[in-house]
């Protein structure tokens, strides 16, 4: 898909909010929308998906499936979470029995079976969000635009969206994503759009500027120590898991925990 000279603007007469975007991604590509408030990063998701149409330019080649996932789920609809998904499977093209399919498979692996027959305006954010996420991924997408995805998510959730990012590259697709609390170090090899002043620059980050994602055990007794001195050796702590890996063989009772850290490339000791 590519964004070939958009300019956008909310108002005849208003300031360009998007100014000669031209940026293109390919089949398996993750690009991550950087960028301060107000830059027009949500703009530019939205023309992506095709919510919005720009004033100028156009946008070619996008995929036929889009999943559009917006920073808050417009919840304010009198329908019960079943009900909006199957009615949004059945607009997608599923069948019936597909439709019912789908819904029950992504009620419970999003953890949505208690909330089958509450109605939209009455769940919390992070639940909305969840019906949001959900329904883009009802029919695997041929482009996934998540605007901040992980905002309100509980941690579980917030542990599966890379999955669901990786699911929709294997299966040939792409990804747009914006994301300001920093949960995108966890989708390595993705590329960097940088908005400002209207206008979208892609970075590359040099040698020296590479991550990887790193899990390490360490005994449970010894997590704070640890967590204290990859800090100190200046490495980013994302996460501490209690629930892998398992105990080591001949230490029962010693226990073990995962410290997930961000590392630079080439740092690992």
């Amino acid at each position: 898909m590519r964004l070939e000279d958009i300019w956008l603007r909310y108002h005849r007469r208003g300031s360009w909010v998007l100014r000669g975007v031209d940026v293109r991604i390919g089949p398996g590509e993750t690009a991550v929308v950087l960028g301060r408030n107000g830059v027009g990063k949500s703009t530019l998701l939205q023309v992506a998906a095709g919510v919005l149409r720009p004033g100028r330019g156009r946008v070619t080649d996008r995929p036929a499936r889009v999943g559009w996932v917006p920073e808050r789920f417009p919840a304010d609809q009198p329908f019960t979470v079943a009900r909006y998904l199957t009615g949004m499977a059945r607009v997608s093209g599923l069948g019936s029995a597909a439709a019912d399919e789908a819904v029950s498979s992504w009620i419970d692996r999003l953890g949505l079976s208690a909330f089958r027959s509450v109605r939209l305006p009455e769940l919390s954010k992070g639940t909305a969000q969840k019906v949001g996420i959900a329904q883009a991924m009802l029919r695997p997408p041929g482009l996934l635009v998540l605007d901040e995805p992980w905002e309100g998510l509980d941690a579980a959730t917030r542990e599966l969206v890379p999955e669901l990012i990786d699911e929709v590259l294997t299966d040939g697709g792409a990804v747009l994503v914006s994301d300001h609390r920093g949960e995108t170090v966890r989708l390595p090899g993705a590329r960097r759009w940088l908005v400002a002043d209207g206008m979208v620059t892609e970075e590359t980050p040099s040698a020296d500027e590479a991550f990887a994602v790193v899990e390490v055990a360490v005994p449970a007794a010894r997590v704070a120590g640890t967590v204290a001195r990859l800090r100190a050796e200046g490495h980013q702590v994302l996460r501490v898991r209690s629930d892998a890996p398992p105990t080591p063989p001949g230490d029962p009772e010693a226990g073990y925990d995962a410290v997930v850290v961000e590392q630079a490339a080439g740092e690992a000791r």
